[in-house]
């Protein structure tokens, strides 16, 4: 790692796909250590650089890299993912569908073990791990999810709407998650449109609108650059221009799905998943 503590780089970053442009220009850096919200309204392309920032993509210009300049897409095994989709298997139990997952990464069920139950504890899924996943609400989808990116020890810990079509407990309980790792050095990528959210979890927020990053800084710079008296005073001065319509809302949206879900499975056919259904 750089002796500038950043962990990962995005740099001068486009991505097209066809006539779209999603990003354009984005360039930021998260240092180790931090809990970085990015927040855009549906179609801001939140979504589109945290795939690019977990190597499911690759950027149309530009780089995105981890570490000491290795491009991401070669480092995967250093990131945590919890995309909106959950992608579970339905007929596999939580802690089979979490152990799957960590052996992909080559970590040992002992390790994976340890480091599940730990957070199973802070998310309370310690009596939930040997259920079947096929009846779990949305809410102990998304915390099996967690704990899945989390088995193998991953350096950065990518949210991609953590608490979407949560209760309020359940996401109360992510929130508090994102702390304790917080707390304990980890470093996290959150993505929300919930201003409330990114104000009380993350240290630094960057503001993409239409593609292109508004702003980056804490949430009391952004709130005295602006001369706002709150948050989301400051959000809305510094995204004045129309938000153009999701391009992932059209005929698009399965390939892009598809694209996403590669992340959770296997890059070589192999016996576990012969079978068994997905949940999402």
């Amino acid at each position: 790692m750089s002796r500038s503590n950043t962990l990962l780089k995005v740099s001068n970053v486009r991505k097209n796909f066809a006539e779209v442009v999603a990003l354009d220009g984005v360039t930021f850096e998260i240092k180790s250590g931090e809990v970085v919200g990015l927040v855009g309204s549906n179609g801001a392309g939140k979504t589109t650089l945290l795939r690019l920032m977990s190597g499911v993509y690759r950027p149309s210009a530009g780089t995105v890299t981890l570490g000491d300049d290795t491009p991401v897409h070669l480092m995967r095994d250093s990131l945590g993912v919890v995309p909106e989709s959950t992608g579970l298997y339905s007929r596999l139990t939580a802690w089979e569908n979490i152990r799957y997952h960590s052996r992909l990464y080559g970590v040992k069920d002992k390790i994976a073990w340890k480091r599940t139950l730990k957070f199973a504890q802070s998310l309370d899924m310690e009596e939930n791990l040997s259920r079947y996943t096929k009846g779990f609400s949305r809410g102990m989808r998304q915390k099996t999810a967690l704990l899945r990116a989390l088995a193998h020890g991953p350096s950065v810990l990518l949210l991609d709407e953590p608490t979407a079509g949560l209760d309020i407990t359940s996401a109360r309980t992510v929130r508090s998650l994102v702390n304790q790792i917080k707390q304990e050095g980890g470093t996290v990528v959150y993505s929300t449109h919930q201003l409330f959210e990114a104000q009380q979890v993350c240290d630094r927020i960057i503001i993409i609108h239409n593609g292109v990053v508004k702003a980056n800084g804490s949430p009391s710079e952004l709130i005295n650059t602006t001369g706002s008296e709150s948050l989301e005073e400051a959000y809305v001065a510094m995204t004045q221009e129309k938000a153009r319509m999701r391009y992932e809302d059209g005929k698009t949206d399965s390939t892009i799905t598809k694209f996403w879900h590669r992340l959770f499975r296997p890059k070589t056919p192999g016996t576990l998943n012969s079978g068994v259904d997905s949940d999402e």
